[in-house]
């Protein structure tokens, strides 16, 4: 890592906004998963439509997108960005499992991988909401950032044995 101090953290150790003013703004973008976990029988229904409470798949894209456009109001040290691109993808895996994909990208002077997870947070939560009433035991599990580029720090991908790549 370049630099491995707290940035958000002043001299005495207290919580503050980083000062990017300085910075030049450039493309930034990040991509982030995380996976719902729930019965076979539950993912069926998700995947086929036929939950009672409507298209629970376009209700999460919409979510993740929207999670992404708040995440300066969510996390209280996240600058506020003009969001360019966010996608969400929602992909079936196994029998029990459904993906959460966002990808964020932005011209701006900081990262967008706040936006990226808080985007699957968001469609991650808005799936568990949609299926609860079939099944409470879903989980939601493993939200990680897969990869960022752009600013000062460049490019990092997390390995591929990490990602199933």
């Amino acid at each position: 890592m370049p630099d491995e101090s707290l940035t958000h953290l002043d001299e005495e150790g207290r919580a503050h906004m980083v000062d990017v003013s300085a910075k030049p703004a450039t493309t930034r973008r990040a991509v982030a998963e995380g996976l719902v976990r729930m019965q076979a029988k539950t993912r069926a229904l998700l995947m086929g439509g036929q939950l009672q409470k409507g298209d629970a798949l376009a209700v999460a894209r919409v979510a993740g997108i929207q999670g992404a456009k708040r995440t300066a109001d969510l996390i209280p040290l996240c600058h506020p960005l003009r969001l360019d691109k966010v996608s969400v993808d929602l992909e079936a895996q196994d029998e029990d499992v459904v993906r959460v994909r966002v990808e964020a990208i932005a011209h701006d002077r900081t990262g967008v991988e706040m936006e990226a997870l808080c985007g699957v947070a968001a469609a991650a939560l808005s799936i568990y909401d949609m299926v609860k009433g079939v099944d409470r035991s879903a989980t939601i599990e493993s939200v990680r950032l897969l990869t960022k580029e752009g600013g000062r720090s460049g490019t990092w991908r997390r390995a591929e044995e990490e990602t199933g790549a």
